[in-house]
C-alpha cells in the first residue's frame, strides 16, 4: 500500500524530544539531511557511516546550531560483522538504554546496465549493504527498540522497488528485498512491541546517487532533501503510530 499524505506534514519543534535516533549513511545526502532535522526536533542522533570526516562535519552542524549532541558511529556496512552489531548496540544500550528510532538511509546504486552483463562481485556488494547490514542492524537493535515505548524503524524503498526496470539490475532487486524485509518484520511486531515498521520512497532527490544514475539530469529540477523532510518526520514522530507495514512516497 503507499500513501503520498505525509509528504504535507507540518512537524511541531519538540516531535522528537528525548528520542534516540540512528541514521545509516547520515554523513551526506539525505541521511545527513534526517539527522540534522531529527535533532532540530529534539532527538539525540547517533550518526552511523563509513567516512569519519563527513560524520564530524554533521556532528559540527547540529552541535552549532544548539540542538542536542549526535553521537558518531563509524562502521563500513560492507564489511561488518554481526559481532561488530552486537557491539554497537551494546554500547548504544550502555550509553541510552533504549533505541527509539532507525532510518535505513546507506544504500549502493551499483551498476546499471543488463543482469548478462552484471559484474557478480558488485551484485554482492550492493546485496551486502543495501539488504544483508539492513537484516543485522536491525536484528541487533531490536531489544533495544522494544524497551521503547514508541519506536520506527524506516527503510529506505524506490520506484525500482516495486515495479521492476530494466538495467536497474541489484540496486532494483535489494529495493524489492528492502520492502519485503520491512513487510515481514512488521507482521512479526504488529501485536508484540510498540515497533511500528514501514519504508520510504524518497523519489528523484538532489543527491550524489541521483547524479550517478542520471548524469545528464538537472539538479536544479529535482527537490533538495531538506524538500522531502516532511514525510521523514511525520514516520519517525509520534504521530504515526499505529501506521505500520506500508510503503510511503516522500514527494
Amino acid at each position: 500500500m503507499t500513501n503520498t499524505e505525509p509528504k504535507n506534514y507540518v512537524a511541531p519543534t519538540s516531535l522528537l524530544k528525548d528520542k534516540v535516533i540512528l541514521v545509516t549513511g547520515a554523513g551526506d545526502g539525505i541521511g545527513r539531511c534526517a539527522a540534522k532535522s531529527f535533532a532540530a526536533c529534539g532527538a539525540t542522533v547517533i550518526l552511523l557511516g563509513r567516512t569519519v570526516t563527513k560524520l564530524e562535519q554533521v556532528y559540527d552542524e547540529i552541535t552549532e546550531s544548539g540542538d542536542t549532541e549526535p553521537v558518531i558511529v563509524p562502521l563500513c556496512l560492507e564489511k561488518a560483522s554481526e559481532e561488530d552489531y552486537l557491539h554497537m548496540a551494546e554500547a548504544i544500550e550502555e550509553q541510552f538504554g533504549q533505541l527509539d528510532g532507525l532510518l535505513h538511509n546507506a544504500g549502493l546504486l551499483g551498476q546499471k546496465t543488463s543482469i548478462a552483463n552484471y559484474q557478480a562481485a558488485t551484485w554482492q556488494q550492493v546485496m551486502q549493504v543495501n539488504v544483508n547490514a539492513a537484516f543485522l542492524l536491525t536484528k541487533s537493535v531490536l531489544p533495544l527498540m522494544k524497551a521503547s515505548s514508541d519506536a520506527s524503524i524506516l527503510f529506505t524503498s524506490s520506484g525500482v522497488g516495486r515495479h521492476g526496470r530494466a538495467f536497474w539490475g541489484a540496486y532494483a532487486v535489494s529495493k524489492f528485498a528492502t520492502e519485503g524485509l520491512a513487510q515481514v518484520l512488521s507482521h512479526e511486531l504488529e501485536e508484540i512491541s510498540n515497533i511500528r515498521v514501514n519504508c520510504i520512497n524518497p523519489g528523484a532527490t538532489r543527491t550524489n546517487m541521483r547524479a550517478e544514475a542520471y548524469p545528464a539530469e538537472n539538479p536544479a529540477s529535482l527537490k533538495t532533501p531538506e524538500q522531502i523532510m516532511p514525510a521523514y518526520l511525520y514516520l519517525m514522530g509520534p504521530d504515526s503510530i499505529g501506521v505500520n507495514g506500508q510503503s510511503f512516497d516522500a514527494q
